[in-house]
């Protein structure tokens, strides 16, 4: 199950917000659901005539309909992504870093917490410091963030999307890219094959009797304007998958030792695109997780030292903005 079992809501408050946040995934339902009725009864069963032409529709909408609904219901159920137990603050570490009086203290504090428990973190604040979240009470791993509609922080957090009720975030990034797709290629295979006896329908040169004629003019419609809306969707989250971004690094660069850099992640386009989708050709295109990683490192642009303060990159070696002294580290 996604984040939706989280809540920052608690009792009846909580049950009618839980309520809410499941209606545009009962809309989403209810939409397929018609355009299942409209599409396989009034189009191919009563108005199509031709045996050959019912059954080539019959099949390709199946298909269709099958890849986008497994790929919209695993992005519904699977959980983002956790943040492990080993990124946790204590009480004691916790309110030692919320009391600290300034802040080159609690920068070091958290440093020293990140040496101590051993942590690959590599992003910090605008300030240079290790990302935390209080609200969570762990350190953040790179490219986590805290969902306020979850209330819980995720790894390699895209956004949080009403549709389908849960976070995009490693776990389901990919599914997410499936839905777009095999929902654009659904909506765009019932506009394209309805279109005939739309114009029909339209013109008056074909007999439509009440609800039947409504629903292919409705179904025509319907399935064009979220070709639209999904078309454009899609482009862009392919943007941000062949520049290896997420949507709130889109806005807001990841800042490293080195400073904040919108290119950190990313790999060249054929490895950005096999980090979210694999590197096997077959699995790429089903709703099965194949991207690379833990979702806890990610392989960057320069890949930095910091016990010497520097990055280097294809063997050079470049100097970081800020230089910071020696911490303790313990053995």
């Amino acid at each position: 199950m996604g984040c939706m079992d989280i809540s920052p809501y608690r009792g009846l408050c909580g049950f009618c917000v839980s309520v809410f946040k499941w209606l545009p995934v009962v809309v989403i339902s209810g939409i397929v659901s018609w355009s299942y009725y409209a599409y396989v009864v009034h189009l191919c069963i009563i108005t199509v005539e031709s045996d050959i032409e019912r059954v080539g529709l019959l099949v390709g909408y199946h298909v269709a309909v099958t890849l986008f609904l497994l790929s919209y219901w695993r992005t519904v159920w699977t959980r983002p992504g956790d943040i492990p137990k080993r990124f946790s603050l204590t009480a004691d570490e916790l309110d030692s870093v919320e009391g600290s009086e300034t802040d080159e203290q609690q920068r070091r504090m958290l440093e020293q917490i990140v040496i101590d428990k051993d942590l690959p973190v590599a992003m910090r604040t605008i300030q240079g410091a290790v990302r935390y979240c209080e609200k969570c009470a762990h350190i953040k791993p790179d490219r986590a963030h805290h969902c306020s509609v979850c209330g819980s922080c995720v790894l390699k957090m895209d956004h949080h999307c009403p549709w389908v009720n849960n976070c995009v975030a490693f776990n389901n990034y990919k599914f997410f890219i499936l839905f777009l797709f095999y929902g654009l290629i659904y909506c765009v295979f019932i506009a394209l094959s309805s279109l005939k006896y739309f114009l029909r329908f339209w013109t008056g040169s074909m007999d439509g009797h009440g609800h039947g004629k409504f629903h292919i003019l409705f179904l025509f419609f319907v399935s064009a304007m979220f070709s639209i809306s999904l078309c454009s969707l899609l482009g862009y989250h392919i943007h941000l998958v062949l520049n290896n971004r997420t949507t709130l690094e889109e806005f807001r660069a990841p800042v490293f030792r080195r400073g904040p850099d919108k290119e950190g992640f990313s790999l060249g386009k054929r490895a950005n695109l096999a980090e979210v989708f694999g590197d096997t050709w077959w699995r790429m295109f089903f709703p099965v997780f194949s991207s690379f990683g833990d979702g806890l490192t990610f392989p960057q642009r320069f890949s930095e030292d910091p016990e010497l303060g520097q990055s280097r990159q294809g063997g050079g070696t470049v100097a970081l903005v800020e230089q910071h002294p020696p911490l303790v580290v313990k053995t």
